[in-house]
């Protein structure tokens, strides 16, 4: 947390410090540290425009090829430092050095920024200070967090195609019914005549929009800036991905998702020399909330002395084939390097579905968005067709 320490200065008036700590203790000794004379100390408030952008995957590669290149921890801190150009992570990465100054370790000084550097890759830096092989965790991370970002990369641009589509066939729509539609009912009403019933619901619905036209752009506009703000909203991801997951196909690929981000991450912390329940512990906040209580069931089990796959086989939280690669794991002793392998296994499951998900929905789509506007075109023109039969 960032704070704004008043301090009383050497001369006649105060000074404002900031400064990042845990919290107003831990905030008060660095000040107490610095020889300065404390009066008051707030949290501050920082603006979104403020917060470090502070890439883990760019900045642990960074660090591994100076760790590997001789230089000490403080010197690659201090690199890192000058070569930063953004402000804010640059003041972030001050802080870390200075508790570096200070005799912490790496893991303590990442611990003072959370907002940073999350709980796990805090707990992977702490287990590998124990055997000394930080460039080896580090790797391990940049490899874990990069699987995650293709995976989620590779969801979120299968989606966009049929998300613009789905966009570009509703504006199409609602040019036709609500300016094109009207054109002809007037020209109906001139010409006199019995229109069909399909076609007279048609000529309504576009008299109607076209008498509130602003309000219905308006409200399509809002409604698709509603659904984008909602996509930035845990609560409304959570209630979308408990409505997906009642589907039973897609469902089971949302499960399949969740395994593989928990296999993978106990897979690396394991790999890093954290022991098995720690492990499942803090990767609890993975999974769905309703699957949170198995994992916590099987977590107890473990500790209770249960194998690991005797915990989470009656939890759900096992697959047929992850269940008995996780058993040869368990003879083998390299449970870590076994779970992500089931992980990989799910990723390859997952891509799979995604292939043909993409390849089923992109065409059904276009066919239904296009249907929709030949019934509109023919249900306009229908009458004219009548009367040139009439005609004949």
């Amino acid at each position: 947390m960032r704070f704004l320490i008043t301090t009383l200065d050497a001369g006649p008036g105060t000074a404002i410090h900031e400064m990042d700590a845990i919290d107003e203790a831990d905030a008060h000794r660095q000040a107490l540290a610095r020889g300065l004379r404390v009066l008051a100390i707030h949290a501050a408030r920082l603006t979104r425009s403020r917060r470090a952008r502070l890439s883990l995957v760019s900045f642990s590669s960074e660090l591994v090829a100076l760790l590997e290149a001789g230089l000490s921890l403080v010197e690659a801190i201090d690199a890192l430092t000058e070569k930063e150009r953004d402000d804010s992570v640059r003041h972030l990465l001050e802080g870390v050095r200075g508790r570096l100054y200070e005799g912490q370790s790496l893991s303590a000084a990442l611990a003072g920024f959370p907002g940073t550097f999350s709980t796990l890759y805090v707990a992977t830096v702490r287990a590998s200070e124990r055997s000394g092989a930080i460039s080896e965790a580090l790797r391990r991370f940049v490899a874990y967090q990069q699987e995650i970002d293709r995976l989620k990369k590779r969801l979120i641009s299968a989606s966009i195609y049929p998300a613009v589509l789905l966009v570009a066939g509703s504006l199409v729509v609602l040019f036709l019914v609500a300016y094109v539609v009207p054109r002809f009912s007037g020209i109906y009403e001139e010409v006199g005549g019995d229109l069909p019933l399909a076609s007279k619901l048609l000529m309504q619905w576009g008299r109607l929009l076209e008498a509130h036209g602003l309000a219905v752009l308006t409200g399509f506009l809002a409604s698709v800036a509603l659904a984008g703000y909602g996509v930035l909203r845990p609560g409304f991801r959570a209630w979308t991905g408990r409505l997906f997951a009642r589907i039973p196909m897609i469902g089971r690929q949302i499960e399949l998702y969740q395994l593989a981000r928990l296999y993978r991450t106990v897979g690396m912390l394991l790999r890093g020399g954290l022991p098995m329940v720690t492990a499942l512990e803090m990767t609890g906040g993975l999974l769905a909330a309703a699957a949170r209580p198995r994992l916590a069931s099987a977590t107890q089990a473990v500790r209770e002395g249960r194998s690991l796959t005797d915990a989470l086989a009656p939890q759900g939280l096992t697959t047929p084939v992850a269940e008995r690669m996780l058993r040869v794991g368990e003879r083998s002793g390299n449970m870590g390097e076994m779970m992500e392998r089931i992980a990989a296994f799910y990723d390859e499951e997952l891509s799979r579905f995604v292939d043909i998900a993409v390849r089923l929905i992109e065409p059904a789509m276009m066919t239904v968005i296009g249907l929709v506007i030949g019934c509109i075109v023919v249900l306009m023109y229908f009458p004219i067709f009548e009367l040139a039969g009439s005609i004949k």
